[in-house]
């Protein structure tokens, strides 16, 4: 049994402020799908806004679609975020990820010896991030993975932490998958 939310799920017509022009414009393009996640951050503008700039700004990173889905599903995992979970495994099926390549993206690792480093280092970042090396780095380095895609990291594993910390203390779950 499930915890019911915790905080108000806004509306344009609820929110103030900030947080009024912001679901506004989600509303705009998005109509009534936009998700339970966005419209309970309305509760603070700034939590909002900065969880909107930041996600634009990360679906620019030089990271590959799939590379970025199994970083996703191996934070989201940790954290236990089911609501996170269930929308990057099927970003992840979206970008061509394999049953296998989602489990094991799940379980924090990859097929790929170079996809798996950079995983692992992301979990690093996430959990212990004054551990990471040089060393680490110009192993990483080695593997191919530039500068600017270990700089990305950091902020798609700041991106997932704050998504999935926000949906664990609103109280927030899947919602029921849409028969198609």
């Amino acid at each position: 049994h499930h915890a019911s939310p915790r905080f108000i799920a806004h509306t344009p017509a609820s929110a103030t402020g900030r947080a009024h022009d912001a679901l506004t414009r989600l509303w705009d393009r998005h109509g009534d799908n936009v998700g339970a996640m966005a419209r309970t951050m309305a509760g603070s503008p700034s939590v909002l806004d900065g969880y909107l700039d930041l996600s634009r700004a990360m679906k620019r990173s030089t990271l590959p679609r799939t590379l970025a889905e199994q970083i996703s599903l191996s934070i989201q995992q940790r954290l236990g975020c089911a609501v996170c979970i269930a929308a990057h495994t099927a970003a992840a099926r979206a970008a061509g990820l394999s049953e296998d390549d989602i489990a094991l993206a799940r379980e924090g690792t990859a097929t790929d010896p170079a996809s798996a480093a950079l995983i692992a280092y992301a979990s690093q970042v996430h959990q212990a991030p004054a551990s990471v090396t040089s060393q680490q780095i110009d192993d990483l380095r080695r593997l191919g993975h530039s500068d600017r895609q270990l700089i990305d990291v950091v902020g798609l594993v700041a991106l997932n932490h704050l998504t999935g910390a926000f949906n664990l203390v609103a109280g927030l779950h899947p919602e029921p998958e849409n028969p198609s």
